[in-house]
């Protein structure tokens, strides 16, 4: 793998890392399967593409990005808690109303930002080549996203959050009104995943319709492989397993798709993410199961 191959990864693993944390957020804290983050990434990204091309800076239309995918998560958690829906039912009604309000926002399927300032172009060092600097902006904006994310979730509100997810009943008996934590939660999480698409279109060049197209997959791989590598239950740690897992991801597909000796190509995309994905599934229940038979017998009591 070439250097540039190698910096190309980092990047697009550290856009997917505010995935990651956006979907452990929904998937891990509140138990609530998400599918609307196929629909607010590139609804970040929409927002964002056409923000820029009407004149607005982009540290402006990347804060709208993130509105916008708040209120999308927040519709999500609406159609749940209010009217009664069943969450994977509401996501996935979410997820294909996105996809015209997608195409409503940008008039058509994609929107270039060839020639637009970017928050990269604006916030790149003078004499750094920019496949340097974006994954410096990109590691910085990871940091403040982990490290805002941790400390949230250690107030009053967000360990409300994480009780909702952990168990409801008991939750509502402690008087926490777990309706609104799952609005809170599903907002904050699909906030994240539109600012990851607003960076991604910033990154890429433009916006296009299909840049959601298998997000969610993307996301549940690099928390599931995160757990993988740093399995732990602590907040703090499971965080930084999430945003590690989305860079060890996209570092495993980059090199399996540049080692020519394998013969892989960019057709075979979701073939790698399924054979890494059963991988990362299957090598902790391994480890278990030798750990249990290494164990020597307990002594049979007279």
């Amino acid at each position: 793998m070439s250097l540039f191959s190698f910096l190309g990864a980092i990047e697009i693993g550290l856009i997917f890392a505010l995935v990651a944390l956006g979907v452990y957020i929904s998937f891990r804290l509140l138990r609530f399967p998400d599918l609307t983050v196929d629909g607010s990434f590139p609804l970040g990204g929409a927002v964002c593409a056409v923000m820029i091309q009407a004149g607005y800076s982009p540290y402006v239309a990347t804060l709208g990005a993130t509105l916008a995918g708040a209120a999308a998560g927040y519709i999500t958690g609406w159609l749940n808690v209010r009217l009664r829906i069943m969450d994977l039912l509401a996501s996935i009604l979410m997820m294909i109303a996105l996809f015209s309000v997608n195409l409503r926002i940008m008039g058509g399927p994609n929107i270039p930002l060839i020639n637009d300032p970017t928050m990269f172009t604006l916030l790149q060092p003078e004499g750094l080549e920019d496949y340097w600097s974006r994954p410096m902006i990109l590691l910085v904006i990871i940091i403040i996203a982990k490290f805002a994310a941790d400390w949230f979730f250690s107030t009053e509100r967000g360990l409300a959050i994480r009780a909702t997810g952990s168990n409801a009943r008991m939750a509502r008996a402690q008087g926490i009104n777990t309706g609104a934590m799952v609005l809170l939660g599903m907002a904050i999480s699909n906030a994240l995943v539109g600012l990851s698409g607003a960076l991604f279109a910033q990154t890429q060049g433009g916006a296009d319709i299909s840049m959601g197209i298998g997000t969610i997959v993307i996301g549940l791989a690099a928390v599931i492989v995160g757990e993988a590598i740093l399995p732990s239950r602590r907040l703090v740690y499971a965080t930084l397993a999430a945003i590690i897992g989305a860079i060890v991801y996209r570092f495993f597909i980059a090199a399996a798709l540049n080692s020519d000796f394998i013969g892989l190509k960019a057709q075979d995309l979701n073939l790698v993410t399924a054979v890494l994905v059963t991988l990362a599934l299957v090598v902790p229940n391994l480890k278990r199961m030798l750990q249990h038979k290494r164990l020597p017998e307990a002594p049979k009591s007279l």
